[in-house]
């Protein structure tokens, strides 16, 4: 039960980075769009590099705690 509010705390922490980027997801340089006619195409390549990167980051330090 000690370990509940580090567990909430850290929760918090990767929701509001998740929050932060979620308003960028789509927008970022080097994202590619085509668009022809009724037809759009979306590659987010940078974008997943993002997530990625995050993830690692976030996965590394929660294997740090236990």
């Amino acid at each position: 039960m000690i370990d509940f509010p580090k567990i909430l705390m850290i929760l918090g922490g990767v929701l509001l980075i998740i929050g932060f980027f979620m308003q960028f997801i789509g927008k970022l340089p080097g994202d590619i769009i085509f668009k022809k006619g009724n037809t759009t195409v979306f590659f987010p390549i940078v974008t997943c590099i993002v997530i990625s990167i995050v993830l690692s980051i976030v996965m590394s330090l929660i294997g740090r705690f236990k």
